[in-house]
C-alpha cells in the first residue's frame, strides 16, 4: 500500500506535456516489457477509443482514449511493485525516471491495467485501476491464469478538458513515430512491431513500421559525412550524435530539430530559427520520371548524446539547461540545437545556397530600386538572420537596426578617442573612424535625396487636374511644403519641404504656417491661401523674414479691383505690421526687426493672361527672363518681392536637385 497524494501530484505536472504524452509514455513501457522478456516477435498493439458521437464534418468521433497491448514480460511483482513506487529506480539503466504514468491522469479519468504473467512457472492475472487519493494502485486482483502467454493490456480513457488534437489513425501514427523515431531506428535493438486500429475497426491497421525501411517509405535517413559534434561545459567536452531523416508527405509540419533523451523526442523547434531558409519544403524528383514530378519533404535533425539523458526533466516534456545562453551548465539548448543546423546544412547545402541566392537578389533589388542610401551599408552587413523571403519592411527594418548598431559603435569610438591620452592611438585609429563616420553620413544623404525626389514627385502630381477636371484641393499642395495649421512650437524643424520654395529656408526656424501670429487673431474659417506664412533662421534683426503667399491653381480673382485678396499688398501690409511689433513669436517673445532687416515675399499661383496683365498695369513688377515670374524691389520697407507660377515652382525645384537624382540613377 503507497502513501501518495496522487491528486496533488497530478495537478502539480507542468513542464513540457500534452496530451500526446501519455500514450507515448505506454507505447514506450510496452517496447521495454518486449525487450525485457527477449523474443524476437514482439507486437505492440495500439486501439483508438472514441466517443461514438460522430463529427459532421469529418464523419470520425473524437477519441476518448487509447488501449495499448503488449507480449512482453507482463507486470510481475518487481514490475507492480515499481508502478507503485513515486519514482521508481527500476528502470533508472534505460532512462526511466518512476513518473510517466502519473501524466495519464493528468489527461485521462481513467487509467486500467490487466495483465498476464509468469512466476513459478505458471501463468498468473493481475489487475488494477490507478488511484487518486493516497493509493497508487487500487481495485487490485490476483489469482491464476487460464492464458499460455504473457503480457499487458492498459486502458486510458475519458479525456479530460482538453480535446485530442488529431482523429485520423494516419496522423496519429505518425505523430507517434516521429516522438518515437529513435527506437524505431535504433540500430542496436529491433524494434516491436507496432500497429494501431480503431477498436471498433480492426480491420483497418496502420503499421508503424512501415513509415520506414521500405520503397517509397516516408520516412527516409540521409547519410551524414560527419554525424558527431562536441561542446565544451565548464571545461568538459560533450559529445552529441546527430541523425537526420527525409519526412515526405509533411501537410502543414516544418523542418526541425530534435533533442532526445533515452530514445525519445523531448523537444523540437524550427530549423528556420537558425537558418531562415529552412521556412519551406524541400522537393525531390522521381529518379526515373519526370523531373517536374516527385515529393515534398521536410527534415528532422535528432540529436543524441549523455547531456541530453543526464538533464532531461521529469516529465520528459524539456531539459534542466537553459534554453538561451546557461553560465551553471556551460552548454544551452540553442548552443546545442544551432550546432545540429550547421550539419543538416551541410547535407542539402546546395539548395539552401539557392535560397540565400534568391533572397540576396531580393535584397538588392529592394536596395538599388526603393533604398539607394543603404548601398554602402548593404555591402558590409550579413542578411542570414532575415526570412527567407523578407518583405520590404523586414529588409528596411534591419537596415536601420544595422545603420543603428554601427552609428552606436562609431560614437564609443569617437569618445574613447577623445578620452584616449595615448596620441599613438589617436593616430592609428582616427582616420578609421572618420571612414566611419563618412560612410553613414553618405547613406543618410542618399536617403535625403531620394526622399526629395519623392516629395516632387508627389507635388507634381498634386498640381495635376483630376479625372473630374478640377485641380486637387488647396490642402494636398500647401500640406507637402508645410503642414498646415503648424508652429515652430508644434513641428519639427526640418520636418517640411521649404527648400521647394527656396533652399535657403532649410535651415529656417519658421514663426508660422497657416496660423496668425497675434494670439488674439481669428482662426475659425481659415484657409490655405488666405493666411500669410513667415518664417525666418532665427530670432535677429540681421536675419530676413520671409512671407509666402498661396493661391490655388488656377485661380485668379483677387486679380479682380473688387478683391479684398490682392497677396501683393497682404504681404506689404504683413510687413508693415511686423515692423510695428504687432506680432509675435508662438513662444510669446517679439519679432526681432530693425528698419535694415530685409523680408522676402513671395507669391505663387498660376500666371494667367488676366495676373500677369494686373502685374504689369497695376503693380509696375518686371517679368523674369523665363516668363515664369514677376519681380519687384520696394526699397522704402527693404522688401524683395517675386510672383512666381507653380511650374516654375516645381521645374526650379527640380533643376536644383537633378544632379543629385542623376548620380542616384532615379531621375
Amino acid at each position: 500500500m503507497s502513501n501518495v497524494n496522487v491528486r496533488r501530484l497530478v495537478e502539480n505536472i507542468r513542464s513540457g506535456t500534452n496530451v500526446y504524452t501519455p500514450l507515448i509514455e505506454l507505447v514506450v513501457n510496452a517496447i521495454q516489457a518486449i525487450d525485457a522478456k527477449g523474443i524476437p516477435n514482439g507486437l505492440v498493439e495500439i486501439e483508438v477509443l472514441r466517443s461514438g458521437q460522430t463529427d459532421a464534418i469529418d464523419r470520425v468521433a473524437d477519441i476518448d482514449g487509447f488501449v495499448v497491448k503488449d507480449n512482453g514480460i507482463g507486470f510481475t511483482k518487481s514490475n507492480r511493485d515499481s508502478f507503485d513506487t513515486l519514482y521508481s529506480e527500476q528502470k533508472i539503466s534505460d532512462g526511466g525516471k518512476g513518473f510517466g504514468r502519473f501524466t495519464c491522469l493528468k489527461y485521462f479519468d481513467r487509467v486500467k491495467v490487466s495483465s498476464t504473467f509468469s512466476e513459478g512457472g505458471a501463468f498468473h492475472d493481475r489487475s488494477f485501476r490507478m488511484g487518486l487519493d493516497k493509493d497508487i494502485i487500487i481495485d487490485e486482483k490476483e489469482g491464476p491464469s487460464h492464458a499460455q502467454i504473457t503480457g499487458a493490456i492498459v486502458e486510458i480513457s475519458g479525456i479530460r478538458s482538453v480535446k485530442f488534437p488529431d482523429k485520423k489513425l494516419e496522423t496519429i501514427s505518425r505523430v507517434i513515430v516521429e516522438r518515437l523515431l529513435p527506437y524505431f531506428v535504433d540500430k542496436e535493438r529491433t524494434c516491436p512491431r507496432a500497429v494501431i486500429r480503431d477498436a471498433n475497426n480492426t480491420s483497418d491497421t496502420v503499421s508503424l513500421n512501415d513509415y520506414m525501411g521500405k520503397e517509397n517509405s516516408q520516412i527516409v535517413e540521409m547519410k551524414l559525412d560527419e554525424a558527431t559534434f562536441t561542446l565544451s561545459a565548464n571545461e568538459d567536452e560533450k559529445t552529441f550524435q546527430v541523425r537526420i531523416f527525409k519526412f515526405f508527405a509533411p501537410r502543414t509540419a516544418k523542418s526541425k530539430v530534435c533533442l532526445v533523451a533515452h530514445r525519445r523526442e523531448v523537444t523540437d523547434n524550427p530549423l528556420e530559427s537558425y537558418i531562415p531558409e529552412f521556412a519551406e519544403e524541400f522537393f525531390e524528383p522521381y529518379s526515373d520520371q519526370d523531373l517536374a514530378k516527385g515529393r515534398n519533404f521536410v527534415i528532422k535533425a535528432y540529436v543524441f548524446g549523455d547531456y541530453l539523458n543526464d538533464n532531461v526533466s521529469l516529465e520528459r516534456g524539456e531539459f534542466r539547461f537553459q534554453t538561451d545562453t546557461d553560465l551553471l551548465n556551460g552548454i544551452s539548448q540553442n548552443d546545442i540545437e544551432e550546432k545540429a543546423a550547421e550539419i543538416v546544412q551541410s547535407v542539402v547545402g546546395a539548395e539552401i545556397a539557392k535560397r540565400k541566392g534568391r533572397k540576396e537578389l531580393r535584397i538588392s533589388d529592394y536596395v538599388t530600386n526603393d533604398a539607394p542610401w543603404h548601398r554602402i551599408l548593404a555591402k558590409e552587413v550579413g542578411f542570414s538572420a532575415l526570412p527567407m523571403r523578407p518583405s520590404n519592411q523586414e529588409i528596411e527594418l534591419y537596415l536601420q537596426k544595422k545603420k543603428f548598431e554601427k552609428e552606436v559603435v562609431t560614437r564609443t569610438q569617437v569618445t574613447a578617442l577623445l578620452n584616449s591620452k595615448d596620441e599613438n592611438e589617436l593616430g592609428e585609429k582616427i582616420s578609421l573612424v572618420i571612414e566611419n563616420i563618412s560612410d553613414n553620413s553618405k547613406n543618410d544623404l542618399i536617403h535625403y535625396i531620394s526622399m526629395r525626389k519623392c516629395v516632387l514627385d508627389l507635388f507634381s502630381k498634386s498640381l495635376e487636374i483630376g479625372v473630374d477636371g478640377k485641380h486637387k484641393s488647396e490642402g494636398e499642395v500647401h500640406d507637402i511644403i508645410m503642414p498646415r495649421k503648424k508652429d515652430s512650437e508644434e513641428l519639427n524643424y526640418d520636418a517640411h519641404n521649404l527648400w521647394i520654395l527656396d533652399e535657403r529656408l532649410n535651415f529656417t526656424s519658421y514663426v508660422s504656417s497657416d496660423k496668425p501670429l497675434q494670439s488674439s487673431g481669428d482662426r475659425t474659417d481659415i484657409t490655405i491661401y488666405n493666411r500669410r506664412v513667415a518664417y525666418r533662421g532665427g530670432n535677429e534683426t540681421s536675419n530676413p523674414v520671409t512671407i509666402f503667399e498661396l493661391k490655388k491653381p488656377q485661380r485668379d480673382n483677387f486679380a479682380d479691383p473688387s478683391s479684398k485678396e490682392d497677396p501683393v499688398q497682404q504681404i506689404i501690409r504683413y510687413v508693415n505690421q511686423i515692423r510695428e511689433g504687432k506680432f509675435k513669436t508662438p513662444t510669446g517673445r517679439d519679432i526681432l526687426v530693425n528698419e535694415t532687416t530685409p523680408f522676402y515675399g513671395y507669391v505663387v499661383c498660376d500666371l494667367t493672361k488676366k495676373v500677369k496683365d494686373w502685374l504689369r498695369k497695376e503693380k509696375d513688377f518686371t517679368p523674369m527672363p523665363d516668363g515664369l515670374g514677376w519681380f519687384r524691389w520696394f526699397g522704402n520697407i527693404s522688401l524683395y518681392m517675386e510672383v512666381v507660377s507653380w511650374t516654375k515652382l516645381l521645374r526650379d525645384a527640380e533643376m536644383r536637385n537633378k544632379i543629385f537624382f542623376n548620380k542616384l540613377g532615379i531621375d
